[in-house]
């Protein structure tokens, strides 16, 4: 949510990267999901150790809009 919500994604990001190097330290993986969308995923996808997202929601609603096939390959181009 907090996330989702903030006008200022790479402040927003700061609480999610120390928590990431918390559960790194641990031997934890790193995996993303809810509220994530092509607004706010280009950064979210910095932080470290991230093996995996999960998008669901957002590629649903975006779909709709945009077709199923050129969703996903904005998403992939979102992700490299």
């Amino acid at each position: 949510g907090p996330y989702a919500w903030a006008s200022d994604f790479e402040t927003a990001l700061k609480p999610y990267e120390l928590a990431a190097q918390h559960a790194q330290s641990l031997g934890l993986g790193i995996n993303a999901g809810h509220d994530l969308n092509l607004d706010n995923l280009t950064v979210f996808k910095q932080l470290s150790g991230l093996q995996e997202v999960s998008i669901g929601h957002a590629l649903t609603i975006d779909s709709l809009e945009m077709g199923l096939q050129k969703t996903v390959e904005k998403y992939l181009q979102y992700l490299k």
